[in-house]
């Protein structure tokens, strides 16, 4: 197996971490940039790195290439275009919203993705002040609807919704998730 460092994202790493993020919108999920939805992609360090109580983490391969990206925000699910219950339910400030758990397709199933939801999650918790953590997957995306479910609870299926524009599957996840290689809130693992 790979060893791979996990930390809070740097300037340096940033522009590795946007082109992560721009190659999985475009690869994965077929939308492409759309300045609504991915807005924080153009400008990670505004989204992610400036606020306190927001952070970015990325994973990096032998060579310091990032290859894996994480983040969490403050802001809550808008309506639209997400339902209003959900909108209602996770209120930006106290919900912390799990972003862009993107990795690149030859580094995935090497549990990247989980330890740096462990990372995220334990960020969350010394935060103090998120009473609920929330996020939404396209389940197009392979492995991700399944990745998401052994962590967290579906709250609403927009594919079982004849009202919904898109696909979308919203999910609540534990603040307190016992996660396997769950890091210190300081998000510093490996090298």
């Amino acid at each position: 197996m790979p060893d791979y460092c996990i930390r809070t994202a740097r300037p340096g790493d940033l522009d590795g971490a946007r082109a992560l993020m721009l190659d999985t919108v475009y690869r994965d999920f077929g939308t492409g940039y759309v300045p609504r939805w991915h807005g924080d992609i153009i400008d990670p360090a505004a989204a992610y790195l400036i606020p306190d109580r927001h952070t970015l983490l990325v994973a990096l391969d032998a060579d310091g290439e990032v290859v894996a990206t994480g983040a969490l925000d403050s802001r809550g699910p808008l309506h639209p275009p997400n339902p209003r219950h959900i909108a209602e339910r996770y209120p930006s400030g106290a919900t912390a919203q799990l972003r862009r758990v993107y990795v690149r397709r030859e580094h995935r199933r090497r549990g990247l993705a989980r330890r740096l939801v462990a990372g995220l999650l334990a960020f969350a918790a010394a935060d103090g002040g998120y009473r609920s953590v929330y996020l939404h997957t396209d389940p197009s995306v392979e492995g991700a609807e399944g990745f998401w479910r052994s962590i967290g609870t579906v709250v609403h299926d927009e594919r079982e919704d004849p009202a919904a524009a898109h696909a979308v599957v919203h999910f609540d996840v534990p603040l307190d998730a016992h996660l396997s290689d769950a890091p210190s809130p300081h998000h510093v693992i490996g090298r």
